[in-house]
């Protein structure tokens, strides 16, 4: 009886594994530190403590150690209020549901001191894994000073999503990076929309002067992210149209020096991009013989708030009856998807939050279980001993 419990714990760790790899989504609850548990019978217990106490002799059909997955990770949000982060948030909370890891979700609301505090309190709770959706991506300090905390108590750390440097995350042996090649966010949004422009070039033209007058949303100065989207958004639609003998694109305003309008708050937010787009379109009309012809945004939250300025202006209707100004964005979130689906906006770079959501959670799963930290992750996306990334796909709707 006794081996035939020892043996169910193995085929039951190797199921942790597998389904942490799968990830899927299921309803979560959405309460601002949401600390999931599995209910047990108190033989369930019983039985679990009796094979943890034989775990050394467990062992795989294969002959290999299969490491029970214990311990809880406190998984930090850069905020709950980004469109993208819930959806990793919801996906991710079902993924370590699945892989029977207990955790618990913290929202900074947008504030690294808010952040770097939560990470106190949660190694001083006993936390066994800190993941972490860094809030100042700016500079290394804060994810130096989280790691600083980490290794002290020998806790790894996955940071996701905001980017963190090379250098700072291969300074400890338990630190990996989860994210994206941002740099490829821009340039297949810029291929995109040079695509699109050399294909409707003349519709898109409104006052015919040959030349596409555009405005570009940038998310947060500093961010790693959304300077490589901003360069790129424009630069590689711009080789496109000088390739195909058109004028490269003009940004709207001839004054502004930066070329992008920059969320204040550094919250990539619909209700910034809305407002830079009504008092534009105050100023810049088709009346006027300079309206702004294409919006291009660092994230679909910034395009839909776009979208929504140009539809009280009477552009972008759903029912196809009125003038559209293209508007392209990043991230592919049901928002953009069905915008796009209804025609209001024209195309997005999918940021696939269920494949991070999926990796970090079977990262999750070696590092609590003794595994290699990327044993069952797809070696095509790793990057050295320190980082995965996951492929972004365009989005148009096609």
């Amino acid at each position: 009886m006794k081996l035939k419990k020892i043996m169910a714990l193995a085929l039951a760790s190797c199921m942790v594994l597998a389904l942490a790899a799968c990830g899927g989504k299921e309803d979560t609850p959405a309460s601002a530190e949401t600390e999931s548990t599995q209910d047990a019978s108190a033989g369930e217990e019983a039985d679990a403590a009796e094979a943890t106490d034989a775990a050394e002799d467990t062992t795989t059909d294969a002959g290999e150690e299969a490491p029970a997955v214990e311990g809880d990770v406190s998984v930090f949000y850069y905020t709950y209020g980004d469109t993208y982060i819930s959806s990793v948030r919801s996906a991710l909370d079902a993924a370590l549901d699945k892989a029977g890891i207990p955790y618990q979700d913290y929202d900074s609301n947008n504030s690294q001191t808010t952040q770097t505090e939560q990470v106190t309190t949660a190694i001083a709770k006993g936390t066994s894994l800190l993941v972490v959706n860094l809030v100042d991506s700016g500079s290394d300090d804060a994810a130096k000073n989280i790691i600083e905390q980490a290794s002290a108590q020998n806790i790894p750390v996955i940071f996701f999503n905001r980017s963190v440097s090379e250098e700072a995350v291969s300074s400890y042996d338990k630190c990996v990076f989860v994210g994206t090649d941002y740099e490829m966010a821009g340039h297949m949004q810029g291929e995109m929309i040079g695509e699109y422009l050399m294909a409707n070039y003349d519709a898109v033209d409104l006052n015919g002067d040959g030349e596409i007058s555009y405005v570009m949303f940038k998310g947060q100065e500093g961010n790693a992210e959304a300077i490589a989207r901003t360069q790129f958004g424009v630069e590689d639609a711009d080789a496109i149209l000088t390739a195909g003998s058109k004028s490269a694109l003009a940004f709207y305003d001839s004054s502004n020096d930066n070329k992008y309008l920059v969320d204040q708050d550094g919250a990539w937010s619909a209700a910034a991009a809305n407002n830079y787009m009504q008092t534009i379109l105050s100023q810049y009309s088709e009346a006027n013989n300079n309206m702004v012809e294409l919006v291009i945004a660092n994230n679909d939250e910034m395009a839909i708030g776009a979208v929504t300025a140009l539809q009280n202006a009477g552009y972008n209707l759903e029912d196809g009856s009125a003038t559209v100004i293209p508007v392209f964005g990043v991230d592919a979130t049901d928002a953009a998807k069905e915008a796009i689906g209804k025609g209001t906006m024209t195309g997005t770079i999918k940021q696939d939050a269920d494949g991070m959501a999926n990796t970090i959670a079977q990262i999750s799963a070696n590092f609590l279980g003794g595994a290699d930290t990327f044993a069952e992750v797809d070696a095509a996306n790793v990057v050295g001993t320190w980082r995965v990334n996951i492929p972004y796909a365009t989005y148009t709707g096609e």
